[in-house]
């Protein structure tokens, strides 16, 4: 199915097989246009995308539809002084000494636990048995919730996210992510409630503990931050792991570069978030009308702004469609931060406030993978590709190693 302006439709089989022939036609051709399919318009370009995150008249409301049926209201969908104390309450586990002494054991014995499972087969596939995992067990187990439901936290997980990539509005998957979302509840809220009256050493109880200026979260406020931490941290993590793996598998000189040298490892995984995004899409709600590079935008419509495309933005990055982690516009040192260059991890005041932890949990997966896997390279007979529209990377990723010693 190809679209009025003559590249494949953003819902077609032709867009999904490979969005990026359609993003470099959209860059040049289309930048902003109307998408009647998905009620929005569709933005690419790395100056429109990156100021509809910074720009405060690009609002959050979207998320009252598109995640609180089956998250909760949550600090997406918050702004203002409202949305700085809920950040506030939350952001200090995810940063610096909290962050290194508290959660990088965790995150060091999940990753041990699960290369541990292959590392002596010579044989794994790094979606299925690593990083689909991965995140979402260290998130399990930095709340303190019991490792025995590591499981049904992963199912939980596949359903939010299968509900939050329904752009087509499957009837059916949409029934399971309010399913999820009312067993997560069941679940959850018991738990919290029991962690306010003998709080523990936990990410739990420190958000039912923590207060800024006398305000405290209430039990729905945790469930839905637990909702979204499942989604937001488990995602990005996981495809991003797969991806730096694809990525380094079909550019062996980098590999080579990287194995030697394993500081590497970050560059590797901020040039995965510029070229191939876990996320290639994210909504924004302009408050009035507001004037971008390539037309206007009507107040209170639905701006779907397209990261694939605006992270190979040739306006901004030389030679975008090569992956190349020695790259010179793309500085490590900010890459997870609010001043990053890619916008993997949105802008502004809705930066993911758990970049440094995806940071931590990819350095100590591919520098874990990487020891166990010394020659690691796809299986015969394999070609790794990404999937996906609103999320995408790698569904699968069979490899061959011989098993350290």
């Amino acid at each position: 199915m190809t679209s009025v302006h003559g590249f494949p439709d953003l819902l077609s089989p032709e867009f999904a097989e490979d969005p990026y022939p359609a993003y470099r036609a959209m860059l040049d051709e289309a930048p902003l246009y109307w998408h009647e399919a998905t009620q929005s318009h569709i933005v690419s370009r790395y100056e429109d995308v990156s100021r509809a995150f910074k720009d405060p008249v690009f609002t959050t409301e979207n998320y009252g539809w598109q995640l609180e049926p089956v998250h909760g209201r949550t600090i997406l969908q918050m702004s203002g002084r409202e949305h700085a104390v809920r950040r506030a309450l939350v952001a200090p586990a995810f940063r610096g000494k909290e962050l290194e002494e508290r959660f990088r054991p965790v995150i060091e014995r999940n990753s041990a636990e699960l290369v541990d499972r292959f590392r002596h087969k010579g044989e794994a596939d790094l979606v299925k048995d690593f990083a689909r995992r991965f995140p979402i067990n260290v998130i399990v187990d930095m709340l303190g919730l019991d490792r025995a439901d590591h499981d049904r936290f992963q199912g939980w997980y596949s359903s939010i996210i299968a509900f939050l990539s329904n752009l087509a509005q499957d009837p059916d998957i949409a029934a399971d992510g309010i399913r999820t979302r009312d067993e997560l509840a069941a679940y959850m809220i018991p738990i919290i409630r029991e962690r306010r009256d003998a709080p523990g050493d936990d990410l739990l109880s420190q958000l039912c503990t923590a207060e800024v200026d006398g305000t405290v979260m209430s039990d729905e406020d945790i469930k839905a931050f637990v909702s979204l931490l499942l989604a937001a941290g488990g995602e990005t993590t996981d495809k991003a792991i797969a991806a730096v793996f694809r990525n380094l598998m079909a550019h062996p000189e980098q590999m080579e570069a990287v194995r030697a040298d394993r500081s590497l490892v970050t560059r590797a995984f901020a040039e995965t978030l510029r070229h191939t995004p876990p996320v290639h899409m994210i909504m924004r709600q302009p408050a009035e009308d507001v004037e971008l590079s390539t037309g206007t935008v009507p107040a209170g419509s639905t701006l779907t702004c397209l990261i694939g495309a605006a992270n190979r933005d040739p306006r901004r990055f030389a030679d975008p469609d090569r992956f190349d982690i020695f790259r010179d516009d793309l500085p490590t040192e900010t890459a997870f931060s609010a001043a990053a260059h890619h916008l993997s991890f949105a802008l502004g005041r809705h930066f993911c406030v758990g970049a440094l932890l995806a940071k931590s949990e990819v350095e100590v997966g591919v520098n874990d993978l990487l020891d166990a896997m010394p020659d690691v390279r796809v299986a015969d007979g394999h070609e790794p590709k990404e999937e996906g529209l609103f999320t995408r990377g790698p569904l699968t990723l069979p490899v061959v190693f011989t098993p350290a010693g």
